[in-house]
Parts: C-alpha cells; structure tokens; sequence
C-alpha cells in the first residue's frame, strides 16, 4: 500500500495499491465521500498511465487542483519510485 498526503484538497490522504502496474485498490481520507468512492471504482483495475492521462489536470472550483488531480499526482509519485 502507497500513501501519499494530498495538497490543496478536501481529501487529506491517499492510499493505494497496485499490482503489476494496475490499480487494485484506492482509498482516499476525508473528502467527498460518493464522489470519492465513485472515482476509486473507476480506476480499480485501470493502468497507472491511463488514470494518469485521465486525471491530471481536473480542476475543483479553483484550486488549481482536486482530488482526481492529486490521485494523478500520487501515481505519478509511485511510478518515479516504482
């Protein structure tokens, strides 16, 4: 499991997993929880670059982030690591 704080968001923190470069399993702390949950369902089983390409760049009211963009940020963190 990978944790990565978020910056900027509503959602506090990131946790997730994945398997021979696909998400398995995404959690995120605090936040909206259906709109959140409903973004982890949409990845499961998704390539790390898909998501990425899919992701980064989202908007939320002006923050210049959200929290689809930051879970782009998380796995573009795990990538450079991984």
């Amino acid at each position: 499991m990978y944790t990565y704080k978020t910056k900027g968001t509503c959602s506090t923190q990131i946790d997730f997993n994945i398997e021979n470069g696909v998400i398995k399993e995404v959690k995120f702390t605090r936040g909206c929880n259906g709109s959140l949950s409903a973004l982890a369902s949409l990845v499961k089983d998704m390539k790390v670059e898909d998501a990425i390409l899919k992701l980064e760049g989202i908007d939320c009211n002006g923050r210049g982030t959200s929290c689809p963009d930051q879970f782009a940020e998380a796995l573009k963190e795990w990538k450079a690591i991984n």
